[in-house]
């Protein structure tokens, strides 16, 4: 895993988000979880390359997002492999068991002391710089409230300056 210049970033981020995933991770190398996402954006805000992340607050990922200024988004690419892990991540705690064990990905401190993985083909090393909450009062079309209730409670939303890229 190699550092990157942001700008080499090509990748088309509606089938890298939309169809590949994401690996959110949050904590340090004494204590870190990775859940899976399949939303989310990156782009440019605030003259800073950012993501937008979307987190729910009962996940344990969310507990360590809060607790730390960084976050990483790991992408593992389209393998049927990666899929397994991305399917596991998104279905189990980190409260409940320990996942680099059970899926066998190899974390690594990035610099900023976030916690990447080796297995990953594109990790984005992030800096939290804004959050709010989403309630049902402050959606516009209603119709999208289908994605909440029994399934959870509504996200937060982090966006995040991208501040290393790094690559296989």
């Amino acid at each position: 895993m190699k550092q990157i210049d942001i700008k080499q970033i090509n990748d088309n981020v509606f089938e890298t988000i939309g169809k590949e995933w994401i690996l959110v991770a949050a904590g340090n190398k004494d204590k870190f979880n990775m859940m899976t996402a399949s939303w989310g954006c990156l782009g440019w805000l605030w003259n800073k390359p950012v993501a937008v992340v979307f987190i729910r607050p009962e996940r344990f990922t969310h507990e360590l997002i809060e607790a730390n200024d960084t976050m990483t988004l790991s992408f593992l690419g389209h393998s049927e492999e990666a899929r397994k892990i991305y399917n596991f991540c998104g279905s189990k705690s980190g409260r409940d068991l320990d996942k680099c064990e059970a899926t066998g990905l190899k974390p690594v401190v990035l610099e900023g002391g976030s916690i990447g993985f080796e297995q990953a083909r594109l990790t984005l090393e992030c800096r939290k710089l804004y959050k709010d909450s989403m309630s049902a009062e402050k959606f516009i079309d209603k119709d999208l409230l289908q994605w909440y209730g029994a399934k959870g409670g509504f996200h937060d939303v982090y966006v995040v300056e991208i501040t290393h890229a790094y690559a296989e």
